[in-house]
């Protein structure tokens, strides 16, 4: 059953910003591209880079994976360059009383 939990307020992820947010085992990325926010797992496929140290571009909404390059579709978790091919997964994100939520499972 999937849970919901609190990232921060909507006012502490301006358009550029992002966040490293660990849930259990798993390390999040939470992303504000041009006003949309988005989540996904911090873990380059290709090698288990941690992705939100990568520069987010927000005119695709990609991520690059600051070890080896790979740019990643941070609203689908697709790769986009290799040498990463396998996609990363993706949380759904809830914006509610101007509080940004994850849905995780």
């Amino acid at each position: 059953m999937p849970e919901i939990i609190d990232v921060c307020p909507t006012s502490d992820l301006p358009a550029g910003a992002k966040r490293l947010v660990e849930w259990e085992d798993l390390e999040i990325g939470v992303f504000n591209c041009a006003g949309s926010v988005y989540a996904i797992e911090d873990r380059c496929s290709h090698d288990n880079g941690p992705l939100v140290e990568g520069e987010l571009d927000q005119e695709r909404c990609t991520i690059e994976c600051p070890r080896h390059g790979s740019l990643f579709d941070i609203k689908t978790g697709t790769p986009l360059t290799l040498p990463a091919y396998v996609p990363v997964e993706t949380f759904p994100v809830i914006i509610e009383q101007q509080t940004i939520k994850l849905e995780v499972e």
